[in-house]
């Protein structure tokens, strides 16, 4: 095969997937079929598939580990977060309460684990708790998490609009800043007081404390957002093999 009819298969599947991405058929986060299946699919090699992948890894529209997959669980339904964090937590069919403790603008160096690739000078920060709502009316907290959002557009106006019909999704979106790819990582934080205080816990309990950083399909920073969870009610699962 020559060089140029190489280039032609990797420029179709590469063309093919980033329109699926883009017309939702393959929704952000989504994992993709393997190696194999994407080979048989569009009739190529492996190694072409891999130089796709790889190319639309560049473009920020995937994100590639090989054999592997992760994603956080709520009592056992996984979580859909392309539609926001409150949906995701509803659709399991508990009663979700959002309370949002402010909304502030903030500069770089107060936003708290953030790669340093992210350029951005101003953002602003979204807190919130979340609880589940029993039959006998009584909230439990579930989650704390802090958002940051670049401060341009109609979100330089949040700390004084609030959010968009109470949803920091829709706000994003309403901006034109949708999540198509990003890094995220889980490790066991050990509750401070004032975090404790807000999810009526024992001041150093052990909680999963998600950072995820998240890009656009352009590649611009969309949302940076730090949550701790409840390790009762949160897992982390991790998928492996192709």
């Amino acid at each position: 095969m020559s060089n140029s009819e190489a280039l032609s298969k990797r420029r179709l599947v590469v063309e093919s997937i980033a329109a699926r991405i883009r017309n939702g058929e393959f929704t952000p986060g989504e994992k993709l079929s393997g190696e194999h299946k994407l080979a048989e699919e569009f009739a190529v090699s492996r190694g072409t598939i891999r130089q796709a992948l790889s190319e639309l890894q560049q473009r920020k529209l995937i994100t590639t580990r090989s054999g592997l997959g992760s994603f956080v669980t709520f009592e056992g339904h996984r979580l859909d977060r392309t539609r926001g964090w409150a949906q995701a937590l509803a659709e399991t069919g508990l009663d979700i309460v959002t309370r949002v403790l402010d909304i502030t603008r903030i500069t770089l160096d107060e936003i708290p684990g953030l790669p340093a690739e992210v350029a951005v000078t101003d953002a602003i920060a979204v807190r919130r708790v979340r609880a589940v709502r029993d039959e006998d009316g009584a909230e439990r907290p579930i989650s704390l998490e802090c958002s940051s959002v670049p401060a341009v557009g109609p979100l330089v106006d949040l700390p004084t609009q609030g959010l968009r019909d109470g949803s920091l999704w829709a706000s994003l979106k309403a901006a034109g800043l949708v999540a198509s790819a990003g890094r995220q990582r889980v490790d066991v934080h050990r509750l401070e007081a004032w975090e404790a205080e807000l999810l009526g816990q024992p001041e150093g309990s052990g909680y999963l404390r998600s950072v995820r950083t998240s890009f656009d399909a352009e590649g611009a920073f969309v949302e940076h957002v730090v949550s701790l969870l409840d390790p009762t009610r949160f897992s982390l699962v991790l998928d492996f093999g192709d």
